[in-house]
């Protein structure tokens, strides 16, 4: 097993780099499949979803809602087989 960071990515050029944490879809021993939904962000121009970049099991919440994170922060940790 190995374990990847999901983490926030770039918000592109206009959107500044926070954002806030509005929900997570997802709680920690819950399965995840790439592409999936995994958090909610809010900027001050847009409210977006960060997808899972893995399928694996979701292990730890990196963040609480209402936390600010700039662009490379980690937002959770997914254990993935090999």
């Amino acid at each position: 097993m190995r374990t990847v960071e999901v983490k926030l990515p770039s918000l592109g050029d206009d959107a500044g780099d926070e954002a806030t944490v509005s929900c997570f879809f997802k709680e920690p021993g819950e399965e995840i499949r790439e592409g999936d939904d995994l958090v909610e962000m809010v900027t001050e121009k847009a409210t977006f979803t960060v997808p899972s970049p893995v399928t694996g099991k979701l292990v730890k919440l990196s963040a609480d809602e209402d936390d600010v994170l700039k662009v490379g922060d980690v937002l959770a940790v997914v254990e993935v087989d090999g």
